[in-house]
Formats: structure tokens, sequence, C-alpha cells
């Protein structure tokens, strides 16, 4: 039975001092038994990044959609996991105004880091919250989950203007605003016609990557309790997907594996 002080010392483990911009995916039951369960888990992470700046991903495309598109941020669930939706309900804690892949923030400058996504256009824009992670030399914590999960990696698409990655035509949303009026939105949504086919989604496709990142020291394998996880650098994660889609730009798609003279040869 994990404690909070042993969560704690998982994360000084992994070389984290607790100042760090940090993006948190995660599984919960991968971890393993907590006392008092994700509450637990959501406290060690607090009280570890209290002096830097802890994020976690809230996303809502799931539900969100042309019937059900509403984005109230102080009572939509999260569609991704218990964490994030006890996370977003903290104390403290704010939540950005995107109506399909919000991020709950906590800590130094979290309101200044989620400000103006609700002008975002695409799930994962340029400049937006996602993308911010490379200029705040942000890490990603990948708990018991891989790179299918890393929204990351969407926003860098995004950056290399990817193509056939959404939806023809946008939905229109309607966010509610922290004053309570309406602002409406219209927003393309992510969409791969390729990976459709397969039944698949288009970051299923992210993984292809995993060693890749390991070998370019972009990503190292880690421990948090029980769940083999993964601590990414941000800017590096950039760096070498901006290299290999300069190769190919629809190659996580197109192709079945990324050659390993992609992204460890020279530029």
């Amino acid at each position: 039975m994990y404690t909070k002080e042993d969560l704690k010392r998982y994360l000084r483990e992994m070389g984290l001092t607790g100042t760090e911009t940090i993006m948190i995916h995660s599984s919960m039951k991968s971890i393993g038994p907590v006392e008092n369960g994700a509450d637990e888990v959501v406290d060690a992470l607090m009280e570890f990044f209290a002096e830097g700046l802890l994020l976690a991903p809230t996303h809502t495309w799931n539900q969100m959609s042309k019937e059900y598109n509403i984005f109230d941020r102080e009572t939509e669930p999260a569609c991704v996991g218990i964490i994030p939706n006890i996370f977003r309900q903290r104390n403290g804690v704010v939540r950005s105004l995107h109506p399909t892949h919000s991020i709950a923030a906590y800590g130094k400058r979290a309101e200044e880091y989620i400000k103006g996504e609700e002008n975002a256009t695409t799930p994962c824009p340029p400049g937006g919250c996602w993308d911010r992670l490379r200029e705040e030399n942000a890490k990603i914590l990948l708990i018991g989950v891989t790179h299918i999960r890393n929204t990351f990696i969407h926003s860098v698409e995004e950056v290399f203007d990817v193509p056939e990655r959404f939806t023809e035509n946008t939905t229109t949303f309607h966010i509610v605003m922290p004053d309570g009026s309406r602002k409406t939105i219209e927003m393309y949504r992510h969409f791969n016609q390729d990976a459709e086919e397969k039944g698949q989604v288009i970051s299923d496709n992210f993984d292809k990557m995993k060693e890749g990142y390991f070998k370019t020291n972009a990503a190292k394998k880690v421990w948090f309790g029980d769940a083999e996880s993964i601590l990414c650098d941000a800017k590096a994660i950039f760096d070498v997907t901006g290299k290999i889609l300069k190769k190919d730009i629809n190659c996580f798609i197109e192709r079945e594996e990324i050659p390993e003279a992609w992204y460890v040869g020279k530029k």
C-alpha cells in the first residue's frame, strides 16, 4: 500500500525537484494500491509541485459534439480518468476554456498559463496551452500510459501543419465564460480518414516513436508506484518529432515504422 510520501519519493527518484512545469497524464489503476486512493495521488502531486506549475488534461472531446455543445469548465467532467477529475475541483486549481482539450493548472502563473484558450479554432493550436509546454521547458509525465495519451504530440503536428488532421467542417461550441456569458466559437475536430478506416484515432500511431524518444533522450523510463511510466522533455520531444516530420510529413499515419536514421542521424 503506497503512501503519499512513497509517491513523492518516486518523483524525486525521477530527478524532479518540484519547481518544474509538468503535465501529468495518468492511469490510476496502473499505480497500484494507494492509501486513500486517487485523492492521495493528487495530494502528493500538488504538494510536491507546490513551487512549480502542475498541469493535467481535462479533456472533454469524448462527449462534446454538435448536439452537446455547451462547455462549462466548472461542471463538465473530464473524459480522461479519475485523477484529472479530482485535480480540477481542488482549491487553487484553474481550468482553461477550451471546449474539447482543456487543461487544469495549479501553482506559479497558473491563471496566466491558461489564458486565451476560448479563442482556439483547433484542438491544440500553435501558441496555445499545449504548445506552450516547449516554451516552458516543461516535463511531461506519462503515469502508466504511453505516447498514445501524449496530447503534446498533437500540438507538434499542428505547429508543423501536418495535413489531414482535422474534420472538413467546424463544430459550433458555446463556452460559458467566467462572467456567466457565453462565447460562441467554430472549431475543427481531430479526424483522419486512414486512421478511421483502421478503427483508430490519430494518436494511436504516436507510439511508433516510443523507442525513438528513448534513444534520443527525449524521454526516459521511470516508475511511479507500480506504474511503468515515461518522463519526457517537451522541447526535446518537439525537436525529435519535428525532425521526422520534415522527412515525411504524414509518417505517423502512413508508415508502419519510423526509420531510426531519421531521428538519430544528422539534421
